[in-house]
Formats: C-alpha cells, sequence, structure tokens
C-alpha cells in the first residue's frame, strides 16, 4: 500500500511516517520512482510504534526495543520506563485528590488547613 493508505488506514500522518522512516524505525520497500510501498509487517510494525507511543516511550527508545524482537533484550530500559510511569502516576493521582478536596472543601485556599499544607509544602525553607 501507499504511504497515503497507511496513514489513513493507522490515523499516522504521512510525515510522522516518513520521520519514523528517517529514524530507521520503518523500512518500506521502493518501487519505480522511489514511491514508498508499506506491506502488512510494515503495518505490524506500525502498530507497535503506536503502542509504544501509546506507553510512553520516546522514538528512539522506540528504535532500541524494535530493534529485537525479544523485549527482554532491553529490559533495563523498559523496567526504567516502568519506575517513570510509576512516578508519573503518583503524581497524577496526588494531583487528582487535590482537585477533588478543592471540589469538595466548602473553605477558600487561605482558610483550608489541607491546601495550606498542601502550598506550604511547595515552599522551600529559606537558604542559609
Amino acid at each position: 500500500m501507499a504511504i497515503g493508505e497507511l496513514a489513513d488506514r493507522l490515523g499516522v500522518a504521512g510525515h510522522e511516517l516518513r520521520h519514523w522512516e528517517s529514524l530507521g524505525l520503518l523500512s518500506p520497500r521502493r518501487i519505480a520512482g522511489g514511491q514508498r510501498r508499506y506491506g502488512q509487517a510494515d503495518l505490524g510494525r506500525v502498530a507497535m510504534i503506536l503502542m509504544g507511543k501509546q506507553a510512553g516511550l520516546g522514538l528512539r527508545e522506540l528504535a532500541e526495543v524494535l530493534a529485537s524482537d525479544n523485549p527482554l533484550d532491553h529490559a533495563d530500559l523498559l523496567r526504567r520506563h516502568v519506575t517513570e510511569l510509576e512516578r508519573r502516576i503518583s503524581e497524577a493521582r496526588a494531583a487528582k485528590e487535590l482537585i477533588e478536596h478543592a471540589l469538595s472543601c466548602p473553605l477558600n485556599f487561605q482558610e483550608c488547613p489541607h491546601a495550606r499544607e498542601q502550598i506550604e509544602s511547595r515552599i522551600p525553607p529559606k537558604a542559609g
């Protein structure tokens, strides 16, 4: 299939596919005139790239992970990423709790002990 076909089928812009090719993530075959042609394997590869992006991996990390068929070849990279995701999830939970409290608390920020505690925790102590 042509680049436009693949792009439409998977909801990806053609320029993204060309960028991924420039990074070595894709290697479509070329026909006369240099036009790209994508096959079933390329379709699967793009789906894997999209899954990796959805998991929060950067394109360079994806290139490394997809360089082999076995994810365990890159266990350290994936473990680091899991640690980063856990940190981000924790931050998101704390943000959600803060917003839920703000929605349920009848007091303004200056009067609410919880809000004051949160505000003060973000002010570093005076140096020296």
